[in-house]
């Protein structure tokens, strides 16, 4: 017995089934941004170590890293841009509570400039090493090449940067600028060591998270 022919499906079916999950990876991405974009001023308004150059030493690194390190290039720069947006439109979400625009004419300027291209280094890195060797069979293996990508990216942009911005703010001399942000060196290497443990944590608990770092 023959039934009534099937209506063919409109032309336009396909295209419109994936706009919920479209819909659904952005609004993940805005969480994402926004979490982590909190997460860092939380971590800069928590009480420091104060220092003679006036630039404390806090969690902020830690946090930014672990942005990059977590959500990848793209997004982890997002959420540093944000929070560096929030701060100099005038919250207090800097180091010591502390926000707007006059933290530019201080010595912590050029640690703060050079955040967004951390957390984009730290992040491109480990999208890298998990093209090379996609699946960590070894845990302590994974912390180790988090660590690395965490402390390159540290080393590559953050302390760099950061003396320019007291050689600038303090007219200090490139040694003296030098020996200043040498003192911030071993608490960079423990943070760093932090946030992988931490990574690594994060993408066992949630390995879908790991498979959309962007």
């Amino acid at each position: 017995m023959s039934g009534a022919p099937e209506q063919p499906a409109p032309a336009d079916a396909e295209a419109v089934l994936p706009a919920p999950a479209a819909r659904s990876a952005v609004t993940t991405d805005v969480a994402l941004v926004a979490t982590f974009a909190a997460f860092i001023a939380v971590c800069a308004i928590l009480p420091g170590i104060p220092t003679p150059s006036g630039v404390p030493i806090t969690l902020q690194t830690f946090a930014v890293i672990l942005a990059g390190l977590v959500l990848g290039a793209r997004r982890g720069t997002l959420a540093v841009l944000l929070y560096l947006a929030v701060g100099l439109a005038g919250l207090p979400v800097f180091a010591g509570g502390t926000g707007g625009t006059a933290v530019l004419a201080g010595p912590s300027v050029g640690y703060l400039l050079a955040f967004p291209f951390a957390a984009a280094l730290a992040g491109f890195l480990v999208g890298a090493l998990r093209r090379v060797r996609p699946s960590w069979r070894f845990p302590a293996r994974e912390v180790v090449g988090l660590f690395v990508a965490g402390l390159l990216a540290s080393l590559l942009t953050i302390h760099p940067l950061g003396i320019a911005g007291l050689m600038w703010r303090l007219d200090l001399s490139l040694g003296e600028a030098f020996l200043v942000d040498a003192r911030y060196l071993p608490g960079d290497v423990a943070k760093n060591v932090c946030a992988a443990i931490v990574a690594a944590a994060v993408f066992r608990a949630f390995p879908e998270l790991a498979r959309s770092r962007r």
